[in-house]
């Protein structure tokens, strides 16, 4: 290809995928559905576009490598010591029974249906077990399902792309032992590659152990570093070996975030941003490959694997995992419908279909279009049905705002108790163990120490909660912690004001909406409450105490809209107020029934 043939397709490769992205965002559905059949269309009627012809053999070893990138995030996410409680038995079935079972009937379906060897139709059952969190993530935010339900489906699509990128990686090398009639090598191959591919993590753990105790670096350095280590040791064992990156990346992940002792900087977004266009990329380049040539006799069958996994495969492995469990027959039903296939089945379909057709298996030339067939069947169904579903069966969270209130004040706890007076679900969270036992006592719950931990970066996220607003006194932490969770989330977020006499570092000079507005900082609204003044919830209509400063307005549906220096919402019939009134102690202000 020509220069200028180069830089057309790696500059529309790139606006597609940036492009697709925020277009599913303005429309508010999974970016894949609308990744998928734009490469495909792309390459189909863009000769420039294809990656085959624009990076030639060096395409598939930057699928891996980028592949490897995104499985140590997913790794880096993986605090296996959070993974307790109510969601731990189903969560490991989910893994090890389900993958098992989605993987023994795909294979034994694949191979009659789609007429390929039984060798390609083990590859393409292994490759059809991963679901992964980059797409179950935006399906579960946009159909909202209840926090429980919620938790178990992200760690399941958390922890199900390392397993099924180690599952392929394996398989693959075991079919291609099997082709070239080393059937004596298999074991030792799967033994080679594990060796190869846990050596690299240990070796990349090591690396970053030392960058991160030995040379404290910032964050900004400290994240690319993270990313050289993973591409590097990636790269060196599949060097070694084929594919056995995956691996390294995969356990170089787990060990940074569950070994003691690694102080690993946030994930800024840098490296998040680096990831999402990891993925448009990869589902660009790849869907662009799958000619409609390759699709004529592969079509009509994969659909016919798809709607095999999704109607027998999936509610079977939904029944197993979740026997004998406390699950309501709605949970367990929505876990039966929700198990979309996403980048990692792409990107290790693109990797091993090539070789493995090199190496003479039969039908494997199939294997990248019917994944590709599957993946889009599987996300667009789940995403056009998975809302109307829950609701069906009864496992949507309520519309109304669920409020997480950062602080322990007793103005702040009493704020709390008005809000869960008005009817909203309401979470609070406070450092000192006095503040925590202040919040209980009121009857509010309080939220777990991880739940905050998505401040830096470090947590789950913040699951169910649909504004967070901090309380706290000091005025750096409120400023700080705000800019840094808005940047993450979809929520509301605000801040109290700092006054104009602060002290503070970053407070007086940082964005962000202030809660209240200026002139109602931390110190005002302490003041006044030490002087008698209330924390009232009394509906529109009522006459209002006077000198009473109006901080949220409850709608009839449940939505909190806050006061912010932007400005003060209208009252509506129907509305609950929440005032801070002054001299008004100990009165018991009723919110409308």
């Amino acid at each position: 290809m020509t220069t200028n043939q180069v830089l057309i397709g790696v500059g529309l490769t790139l606006v597609l995928a940036v492009g697709s992205q925020i277009l599913a965002r303005c429309l508010r559905i999974p970016a894949l559905i609308v990744l998928l059949p734009v490469g495909f269309a792309a390459g189909a009627l863009i000769d420039d576009i294809n990656p085959e012809k624009l990076l030639g053999a060096a395409f598939s070893p930057l699928v891996s490598l980028a592949v490897a990138v995104i499985l140590y995030d997913a790794g880096l996410g993986l605090n296996l010591a959070r993974l307790k409680g109510h969601t731990r038995r189903v969560v490991v079935r989910l893994i090890w029974i389900g993958v098992l079972i989605t993987w023994i009937l795909a294979a034994l379906l694949a191979a009659p249906l789609l007429g390929m060897s039984q060798q390609a139709g083990i590859m393409l059952g292994a490759i059809l077990v991963v679901s992964g969190p980059t797409v179950v993530g935006p399906l579960l935010s946009f159909v909202r399902p209840k926090d429980r339900l919620q938790h178990l489906l992200v760690w399941e699509g958390s922890l199900i792309d390392p397993v099924g990128g180690i599952l392929g990686a394996l398989v693959f090398h075991a079919v291609a032992a099997s082709a070239n009639h080393r059937f004596g090598s298999v074991a030792v191959g799967f033994l080679a590659s594990v060796g190869i591919g846990a050596a690299g993590g240990v070796v990349g753990a090591a690396l970053l152990w030392g960058l991160f105790r030995v040379l404290k670096l910032g964050e900004v350095l400290g994240t690319t570093a993270q990313l050289a280590v993973v591409i590097g040791v990636a790269a060196l064992c599949d060097v070694l070996r084929d594919d056995t990156g995956l691996i390294a990346a995969v356990m170089m992940g787990l060990a940074i975030a569950n070994l003691p002792g690694i102080d690993v900087p946030a994930r800024r977004p840098f490296f998040e941003t680096l990831v999402s266009l990891i993925l448009g990329l990869l589902f660009i380049s790849i869907s662009a490959t799958v000619t409609p040539q390759s699709l004529q006799h592969v079509g009509l069958p994969a659909l016919g694997l798809a709607a095999f996994l999704v109607l027998i495969v999936r509610p079977l492995v939904a029944a197993v995992s979740t026997l004998g469990t406390d699950l309501t027959q709605g949970e367990r039903a929505f876990i039966g419908w929700m198990a979309p296939r996403g980048i990692v089945a792409a990107a290790t379909a693109s990797t091993f279909s090539a070789s493995l057709a090199a190496d003479g298996i039969g039908g494997a030339s199939k294997i990248l279009p019917a994944t590709f067939v599957v993946i889009v069947a599987t996300v667009t169904l789940y995403g056009l049905t998975a809302s109307p579903v829950a609701r069906r069966l009864g496992v949507v969270r309520t519309s109304r705002s669920r409020p997480l209130l950062v602080g322990g004040d007793p103005w702040v706890v009493d704020l709390g108790v008005a809000l869960k007076s008005a009817g909203l679900e309401v979470l609070m969270w406070a450092g000192q163990e006095q503040q925590r036992e202040g919040i209980r006592q009121a009857g509010i719950e309080l939220a777990p120490g991880e739940l905050l931990a998505a401040v830096t970066g470090q947590g789950p996220e913040l699951e169910g909660v649909t504004a967070v607003f901090f309380l706290t006194a000091e005025d750096d932490f409120n400023a700080l912690a705000a800019a840094i969770l808005r940047g993450s989330g979809e929520g509301m977020v605000h801040h109290l004001g700092a006054p104009p006499e602060s002290h503070g570092v970053v407070a007086p000079f940082i964005g962000g909406e202030v809660l209240f507005g200026a002139d109602l900082t931390w110190q005002t609204l302490s003041h006044k409450y030490e002087h008698g003044a209330a924390l009232l919830a009394q509906p529109v209509g009522s006459e209002r105490p006077p000198g009473s400063d109006l901080l949220f307005l409850v709608r009839p549906g449940g939505r909190l809209d806050p006061v912010t220096e932007v400005g003060t919402p209208l009252p509506d019939p129907g509305d609950t107020v929440i005032l801070l009134a002054p001299g008004r102690r100990g009165t018991a202000a009723r919110p409308p029934a």
